[in-house]
């Protein structure tokens, strides 16, 4: 019994690493996705409030 004892708390150390580690990991890509998300959406807005006025410019001049 003693053996089979030895293996469960070696088994539960293992998935408890495991489990940190699956964890840092979904915590790096979620800030990775919030990160290119925010490359990808923050340029448009600027884009959408930007092109507006230059066309106004462009065609007060004209």
């Amino acid at each position: 019994m003693d053996d089979i004892e030895k293996r469960i708390d070696t088994l539960e150390r293992k998935l408890d690493a495991i489990l940190q580690s699956v964890e840092r990991t979904r915590r790096y890509f979620m800030m990775f996705l919030v990160a290119s998300l925010l490359m990808v959406v923050l340029p448009l807005l600027g884009l959408a409030i930007v092109i507006p006025k230059v066309l106004r410019l462009y065609t007060s001049v004209l």
